[in-house]
């Protein structure tokens, strides 16, 4: 299981910091969270550069993704990953669903 944070540098660029329960255990605590919402997107689907719209976990429950950054590096998601989305400003990621089957997610929206 990966575990990633997308969050907005000094630069203005978004970075992934790869997070895990041992080194973060606020992250066993419980979390506010607004709702959750289920998706499926289909093979191929590309969202150009972008910004999180809120603080959010995107959990990947089946399929695989890849999310891109400016520098070039293009980090994978598949089945059991976590990706805590708080790149609410700046210049934004990518994500592109890969593979030949939809990538199913669920999304849950936090407080504050």
């Amino acid at each position: 299981m990966a575990f990633l944070r997308l969050y907005t540098g000094d630069d203005g660029d978004t970075h992934i910091e790869k997070m895990d329960l041992a080194t973060q255990p606020d992250l066993t605590t419980l979390q506010a969270a607004k709702g959750i919402v289920f998706r499926a997107a289909q093979p191929g689907r590309f969202s150009d550069w972008h910004n999180a719209p809120r603080r959010q976990y995107i959990i990947t429950l089946s399929g695989q993704g890849e999310i891109g950054l400016r520098d070039g590096t293009v980090h994978r998601l598949g089945p059991g990953d976590v990706d805590l989305a708080e790149d609410l400003t700046g210049r934004g990621h990518t994500t592109r669903v890969i593979g030949n089957v939809p990538r199913v997610t669920a999304t849950i929206h936090l407080d504050g």
